[in-house]
Parts: C-alpha cells; structure tokens; sequence
C-alpha cells in the first residue's frame, strides 16, 4: 500500500522536475561556451543571473526528493525479494541417513551417484571363435 503511494510520488515529482527544467530560459551560451565558443569565465558557465527565481528552486526541490524517493523504493523493494542465489535456497536433494562408524575404524564411504539398477550380477565370458 505505501510502496504505491511512495511510487505514485514519484511519478508526479517527475512530471514536476521535468516542467520545472523545461520551463527555465537558457543562459545564450549553451556547449559552445564550455569548450571555448564564448567567454570561458564562470559566469558564462554558469550564468550570470542568480539562481533564486521559482523554477531553478522549484527543480532543485523536485530533484531532491526524486532522489529520495527513489532511495526509499529502493530500500522498500530489496527487502521483499526471494532469494536470487542457488546457494541461498534450500535443498531438496535427500541425504542419506549417516551411521556413526566403530571406534578405530574409517567412516564410511558414501558414493555421489547410486549405481544403475540394471547391471547383471556376473556374466560368464563368451568363448571366442577358433579360426
């Protein structure tokens, strides 16, 4: 229920930074003033004029709490994960009972994979041709 709402935010708080950006008048120098096109003092950067009017504080307080938001949905999604890895799930392979060996004596050999059911027991060898 908060992670729809917290997202609903979001959603708006972007439509509201990308209106705030939009609607901000240009400084006139654009690139070309970084690289050499004009002036390359700091005030052509970064443009003469203060940035107190309501659309850069506006902007400055969407992205803000766009940042945040995205922080807390973040943290919010992670934690409702199911386990990602093999290792973290648990195993449904049956493991075979262990016996405790006598004292003295080496533990007992348990093989990895079981031995194919249809194997004979013995076979008499077949006599070869005589020629």
């Amino acid at each position: 229920m908060i992670y729809g709402i917290l997202f609903t935010l979001l959603v708006i708080d972007c439509v509201v930074l990308a209106a705030a950006i939009l609607l901000q008048s240009g400084t006139g120098g654009g690139m070309a003033a970084s690289f050499g096109g004009a002036s390359s003092s700091a005030d052509q950067v970064l443009g003469v004029r203060q940035a107190g009017n309501f659309l850069t504080a506006a902007s400055w307080w969407a992205g803000g709490i766009f940042l945040f938001l995205c922080f807390v949905l973040a943290m919010m999604s992670s934690r409702n994960r199911a386990p990602t890895s093999v290792l973290d799930q648990p195993s449904t392979v049956p493991v075979p009972a262990a016996t405790s060996p006598a004292p003295g004596s080496a533990a007992p050999v348990v093989p990895l994979e079981q031995a194919p059911a249809s194997t004979p027991a013995t076979t008499t060898p077949t006599p070869a041709p005589k020629k």
